[in-house]
């Protein structure tokens, strides 16, 4: 294969489109603005963003100070109230007239959204198809998931970099459609040009979108604990997570955190070794910067050389590199597994767990390789890392109770049903979780005593949207869950005889069909 010497996905042409597409997310001379008070203005203080691509700025977040976030906050409570006025089919129409503009604009940010957090070609598209597909459905749907219920006021959106569209700007338009005003938080690792490129298109068809960039440290009492905020939707990390539900403990506000926790793959009397293999390839997908990744696989000890062999086999197959080499799916490039990690940072963190790990005492059984052929000559490839698998981790290593978000897999082998339960419930609570076996009645019932919200005998489970319900237990999800109705019910008030299910401090309720 030649050697490709420049990206097919030029970023620069990229920027050109943005100015042409949605001009008023910039000043005059060509910074990045916030909207807030229904306008695009406000530049703050620039930080230069720089991609997990090659290490190159692609421009400057426009960082916002307490104060200046607390006027778009409030605008947003005044205007929440003639929102909430407009009656439902209104809300429809606006909504499908921003999808419609989203559609025309699919190529653009599939493509941002490589460069901005390193999205496969595949992936970046399916981030955006998915947020537009995802609130269609909601669209379509409203009516009878939405009844006599009422709209909250203002919701709070602070969400993680990795799903700017098919969470965040999904979770923004539901929210709208329901007759709330929407406040989101850029992620300050990326996602920002192609959030502000969407919300302009929300903006133009009237809905009622705020979006301010600023650190976490500066505004979260602001978009937290404001009594202008009616409710709040956050997807991170646990640390923050436990802060926010610390915060929110005093205060009468509706909330759904959505935190990491380590999922996990039991393998027990299994035998089906090739779809297992088909499910740890796809289990790679984004380098497993993921809220539902599996990283921790408890597999039965006499079973380990069948795993190994297909865990190696499959994993050894995939391809790493740079994402901008692809321009369109039938590019031969275009089955790369994962491109970089989201940061230098983020990539340095990886190592230290690894080598933490080792001098812990656990065995390495896999380290992969870049393949030069899959980059740019010359081109900076600080953030990217291949897959590595460790087995036997120690329980004083770090990364035995901490999930990586990076391609860093564990391998714990047991002996009893027992062991392989506890060791799947070692961080208190998962998003998602899944066991194989060639005894399925068995799955179904040990099943039951992983401490995971959704699990999959056999297969991988996923986030999920539409009519299927999302959440954690534990100490992964705080709050109201979502998906379908659910979703619907939690950014809008009803009867206080129909409580909104989800997993809450002093008890936790279930739906009755997870």
């Amino acid at each position: 294969m030649a050697k490709i010497v420049s990206p097919q996905v030029e970023f620069a042409e990229l920027l050109r489109q943005v100015k042409q597409v949605t001009p008023e997310i910039f000043d005059q001379d060509g910074k990045y603005l916030n909207l807030m008070e229904g306008r695009w203005q406000a530049p703050g203080k620039p930080q230069d963003f720089v991609s997990p691509i090659d290490g190159s700025t692609l421009g400057a977040l426009p960082m916002l100070d307490r104060a200046t976030a607390l006027r778009a906050v409030q605008a947003a409570h005044r205007e929440a109230a003639d929102w909430a006025r407009v009656d439902l089919d209104e809300r429809k129409r606006r909504v499908q007239d921003c999808l419609d503009q989203l559609r025309a604009h699919v190529e653009l940010v599939g493509k941002l959204l490589m460069w901005e957090i390193g999205k496969t070609y595949k992936l970046g598209f399916t981030d955006i198809d998915r947020c537009i597909d995802g609130v269609q459905w909601y669209v379509d749907n409203i009516e009878s998931m939405l009844g006599k219920r009422e709209p909250l006021g203002v919701v709070s959106n602070i969400a993680s970099w990795n799903y700017p569209m098919s969470v965040l700007m999904h979770a923004v338009l539901v929210q709208v459609l329901c007759g709330n005003a929407a406040v989101a938080k850029t992620p300050t690792d990326g996602g920002f040009i192609s959030l502000s490129v969407t919300f302009a298109l929300a903006r133009r068809a009237g809905l009622p979108v705020t979006l301010v960039s600023g650190s976490g440290g500066e505004l979260s009492d602001v978009l937290v604990k404001d009594q202008a905020i009616d409710c709040l939707s956050f997807v991170g990390g646990r640390y923050n997570g436990r802060n926010i539900a610390d915060a929110l403990a005093s205060v009468h506000k509706r909330y759904m955190l959505e935190m990491e926790g380590v999922n996990t793959y039991g393998i027990w009397n299994f035998s089906d070794w090739n779809s297992l293999g088909d499910q740890l390839k796809k289990g790679y997908d984004y380098g497993k910067q993921r809220c539902t990744a599996y990283v921790r696989f408890v597999v039965q000890r006499s079973a380990f050389p069948q795993f190994l062999e297909t865990y190696w086999n499959a994993i050894r197959s995939l391809k790493v590199g740079n994402p901008t080499l692809v321009d369109n799916p039938d590019d031969k490039l275009a089955d790369l597994a994962f491109g970089p990690v989201i940061n230098r940072r983020q990539a340095e963190d990886l190592d230290r767990l690894y080598a933490d790990a080792l001098k812990t005492g656990a065995t390495p059984v896999y380290e992969g390789k870049l393949d030069d052929s899959l980059f740019l000559p010359g081109q900076d490839m600080s953030a990217y890392r291949a897959p590595r698998a460790l087995v036997n981790l120690p329980r004083q290593s770090e990364l035995y109770f901490k999930e990586p978000f990076g391609p860093i897999d564990s391998i714990v082998l047991v002996d009893r049903v027992e062991e392989l339960v506890g060791e799947m419930n070692i961080s208190n609570g998962a998003l998602v979780g899944a066991l194989a076996s060639d005894d399925e009645k068995w799955a179904q019932r040990t099943a039951k005593e992983v401490r995971a919200f959704k699990m999959g005998i056999n297969k991988l489970r996923s986030r999920g949207d539409r009519e299927e319900v999302f959440g954690g237990l534990g100490e992964s999800w705080k709050g109201a869950f979502v998906g379908g109705k659910l979703l619907v019910e939690a950014v809008t008030q009803g009867p206080a005889s129909e409580p909104v299910l989800g997993n809450y401090e002093e008890a936790t309720l279930l739906p009755e069909k997870i």
